[in-house]
């Protein structure tokens, strides 16, 4: 079967900055996922009273299934469409995942933020990595669902267009652009934005703008959530300026806030 985004979906990319895949894998290959993620989780699956922690952050991941789920024909399509042939790097490895339980303890890494795409001068410090206006490194953001998640199952929150207000902030900052924590003190000079929650049946992926803003929150219903945020990487900077150029969805959201 061959697989196309259509033309409200690609605006939708563009304007809001994400869009939503349902039935991107199949159920099977997402249970098989929670099955190895389970073997390095410090709690007892069938005992809640043993989940102690909101979060249980686990590591990088490159066993069939994780790599299964990320490497289908309908998100190779969107890829595509959203990016341009030739010009993404498949995953090879899906990670890290902030396993999220329900807990009476307030987890401590619910701001609002943006992904950064390359690193800064300390590479081994997260904090310093960076992000620059032609998204160096980084052609989506993914959220990858392997559990059924609900508005109580502590959804992602998606703020809708806010990649438009990142690419502002970013645009004057040429080339090394501004590093993760530059990036998250700058977020509440943003404009409001209305939020959406990233939830969907085992098996979605919500792929979204480089530059969208989001954040983690407290779990509130009973089963742990399992999701993934790897990006997908370029192979190079995007292209956002030139003339007789098509540009793909990924640029002509940058274009349309350096408008």
């Amino acid at each position: 079967m061959s697989y196309h985004l259509n033309k409200q979906e690609v605006e939708q990319f563009v304007k809001e900055g994400f869009i939503r895949i349902d039935n991107a894998f199949s159920g099977e290959i997402a249970n098989e996922v929670v099955d190895i993620l389970w073997n390095d989780i410090p709690f007892e699956r069938s005992n809640p009273k043993s989940w102690t922690e909101p979060v249980v952050r686990l590591g990088m991941y490159t066993q069939k299934p994780f790599i299964e789920s990320v490497n289908t024909h309908r998100l190779y399509a969107a890829f595509d469409q959203l990016i341009g042939a030739g010009k993404w790097i498949p995953c090879r490895s899906v990670g890290t995942f902030p396993v999220r339980f329900p807990s009476d303890t307030q987890p401590t890494d619910t701001g609002s933020h943006v992904d950064v795409s390359f690193p800064g001068t300390e590479p081994g410090n997260y904090f310093e990595w960076r992000a620059n206006v032609k998204s160096k490194g980084r052609a989506l953001l993914m959220l990858v669902l392997y559990s059924d998640v609900s508005e109580n199952d502590a959804p992602t929150v998606i703020f809708k267009g806010s990649h438009i207000d990142v690419a502002k902030l970013l645009f004057p900052e040429g080339d090394w652009g501004l590093s993760f924590m530059e990036l998250a003190n700058r977020i509440n000079e943003l404009p409001k934005r209305e939020e959406v929650y990233a939830t969907g049946k085992a098996g979605t992926v919500y792929l979204c703008h480089p530059f969208l803003v989001h954040a983690a929150q407290a779990h509130k219903g009973s089963i742990p959530k399992f999701m993934a945020q790897p990006p997908l990487l370029l192979k190079s900077e995007l292209t956002i300026e030139g003339q007789s150029i098509e540009f793909a969805p990924v640029e002509q959201a940058i274009r349309l806030a350096l408008e």
